[in-house]
């Protein structure tokens, strides 16, 4: 599957991070391709540009608080999970993404 991401976390330090990394390890170990956006106290950082989340199959919000610019993924089927289940069980998250969009 080819997906995007974004994670954002209340304080938007540690665990945003720590969400994105973990979504990345695992989308490898999966043979996925993702590109992750990080939102929090440093702003928008690895910023989606348009024509990657165009391209991708399912977008992923590993979140806490509102996506900033969230316009951007109208249209997209979007899976919205909290950070701590994407630190916690990446796996399941891809599982039902592959599930629900038939990938």
């Amino acid at each position: 599957m080819k997906l995007v991401a974004v994670t954002a976390c209340p304080t938007g330090i540690a665990h945003t991070y720590m969400a994105a990394e973990q979504l990345e390890r695992v989308a490898r170990k999966l043979g996925h391709s993702i590109k992750v956006e990080t939102q929090g106290a440093m702003g928008i950082e690895n910023e989606l540009e348009q024509e990657e989340i165009n391209q991708a199959e399912a977008v992923i919000f590993a979140v806490g608080i509102t996506v900033q610019k969230s316009e951007r993924f109208e249209g997209k089927k979007v899976f919205e999970f909290s950070v701590q289940e994407a630190i916690k069980n990446a796996e399941g998250i891809f599982q039902k993404v592959r599930e629900e969009i038939g990938g």
